[in-house]
Formats: structure tokens, C-alpha cells, sequence
């Protein structure tokens, strides 16, 4: 699996990071890796002085061709680069498309704030718009090895987190990992303001064990028997609580989630774990 990883690279270290990352992998498991440098250019702004694109396109050429000699010494593996002008996300997610990437790797960088909320970041325009898995590097240079141990799993029953968790089985069975997957019980008494009875608490639990049980039966099929996990409270509050309980050294989440200006005031499940999860999160298509 992942035999072209597309990797967004900014020179900033979260960026060096997903490189050493997906080199790293590379390097295990063979493929093609290719970095995406894009050299975004306000005509606007610098049209009065258009040399400097030439300039900023320089420097991305030299920034690239310095990280592609330093994967080929350090790691032993063939590199390229794609140097496109224009906005990060999109040069990315074309990148990964016109080489037929079945994986997007990226580091942290982005918008903050308020304005990160309205407009968005690098990373989450790009799990957006990407029709591929994109992997979010969360974690420092050193720490980059390309491999997992513990792979936790959020689970509804839904089609995207079946995908998810297939792909946690399939990296379980290359990497030797150990598979967990969670169910999160809404607190619908505080969505709709209603008492939950003793009742409602058994009917809820019924359910969650229902829910658990196929997917421990579909990681079964695919040979892996999974570890399992029900708590109760908001789905990405309890995602990220229970990796750093847990040791959880990557999250395979589903992409479903808000879209379009729901998704840029309330968040996606995916985008809320993202932000506050202390290991990678790998977005499954």
C-alpha cells in the first residue's frame, strides 16, 4: 500500500518532518516519493515589482533540489520534485493527482486563529479537496521512524470509518501493529436537552456494544483482532483523550464531517482531532 506518497514541503520542520516520515517508509516498503513546493505569487501586491517571482522561484528551486540530495544521502532512496506557482492546497492536491499518489503526507503549518476558522488552513483545504488518504505528521523530526505500533480507530459503523479501519488493518499487517478501535456514546442530553433514564443509559450502551462487535468482526475478517474501546462524551475530545491514554501512536479516521461554511465555523470531527491530537492522524478516503 501508499506507492506514491506526495509529501507538501515548505522547508518549515514540520514540513521536514512528513519528509523524514514518508522517507522513511520508503525506505521499508519501496515507492515513489515526490515533494510538492509551491511558490504562491500576489500579482496585486508584487505586480509592480513581477522580478520577484523569478526570485521566489529561484529559491524554491534551490530549497527543493538541497532536500532531495539530503534524502538520497540519508535515506538511500530516489526523491523528486514538482516546483508549481500558486496557492499551497491546490498545488498540492494537483501534484498528488497528475502523479497518481495514493497518499498525501503534510506537516502542521497553517492559519491560526480566527482567521484559521475562516478561511482554513493548508491542511485542512487540502483533506477538503484531496480524493486520496492524507496523513498529518504530528511529531518532531527525531520521532519520524515511518512505522506504527498502536493504530486507534474511531468507529460508527459508518462507511467511512470502515474504510478507515481497513486501512488500519492493512497497516497492522505490514507494520505489526496493535489495533484499537473506539466507540464514542453521544451525550444527546446535551444536544437536545432531554433527561436520560437508567433506560436510555442501557439502551445506549446496547447499542454501543452492537457497534463495537462488527467492527471487531469486520478487523476479524481481514485477520486482525483488535483491541476495543467505548466512552462516552464529544467524538474528538474523547478521540484524542483516549490515543494519549492509550499510547496511541497514530489515529485512521474516516473523512466525513461539515462542509462548506458549517465545516469553516463548527469544524469536522476529523479537523477538531487533527488540531488537538499529539500523534499523527491519518484521513482516510
Amino acid at each position: 500500500m501508499y506507492e506514491t506518497i506526495v509529501v507538501g514541503f515548505d522547508e518549515s520542520p514540520s514540513s521536514k518532518a512528513a519528509v523524514i516520515e514518508a522517507s522513511n517508509r520508503i525506505k521499508r516498503h519501496g515507492g515513489k516519493l515526490f515533494l510538492a513546493h509551491s511558490v504562491f505569487f500576489d500579482t496585486e501586491e508584487f505586480g509592480i515589482a513581477p522580478e520577484q517571482l523569478e526570485k521566489r522561484l529561484r529559491i524554491g528551486e534551490k530549497v527543493c533540489v538541497e532536500a532531495k540530495e539530503t534524502i538520497t544521502k540519508e535515506f538511500n532512496i530516489d526523491a523528486h520534485y514538482i516546483l508549481c506557482e500558486g496557492e499551497p492546497p491546490e498545488v498540492i492536491t494537483e501534484v498528488a493527482q497528475g502523479k497518481n499518489a495514493d497518499l498525501i503526507m503534510l506537516g502542521t503549518y497553517g492559519r491560526k486563529g480566527l482567521n484559521r476558522l475562516l478561511m482554513g488552513s493548508v491542511t485542512s483545504q487540502v483533506i477538503l479537496n484531496a480524493s486520496i488518504d492524507t496523513l498529518v505528521v504530528k511529531k518532531r523530526c527525531v520521532e519520524c521512524t515511518g512505522s506504527y505500533r498502536s493504530i486507534l480507530v474511531p468507529f460508527d459503523n459508518s462507511d467511512f470509518s470502515k474504510k478507515a479501519l481497513n486501512r488500519a488493518c492493512q497497516l497492522s499487517k505490514i507494520d505489526g501493529a496493535e489495533v484499537t478501535v473506539m466507540y464514542v456514546i453521544p451525550r444527546y442530553e446535551e444536544m437536545v436537552d432531554f433527561f436520560k433514564t437508567e433506560s436510555i443509559k442501557n439502551s445506549l450502551q446496547q447499542e454501543a456494544a452492537k457497534i463495537i462487535a462488527r467492527a471487531v468482526n469486520h478487523a476479524n475478517i481481514q485477520g486482525v483482532n483488535p483491541r476495543t474501546e467505548i466512552v462516552e462524551g464529544q467524538a474528538a475530545d474523547r478521540i484524542v483523550e483516549s490515543a494519549r491514554r492509550l499510547g496511541a501512536d497514530l489515529i485512521a479516521i474516516g473523512s466525513h464531517g461539515y462542509r462548506g461554511i458549517n465545516k469553516a465555523i463548527m469544524g469536522s470531527t476529523a479537523e477538531r482531532v487533527i488540531l488537538n491530537s499529539t500523534c499523527p492522524v491519518l484521513v482516510v478516503r
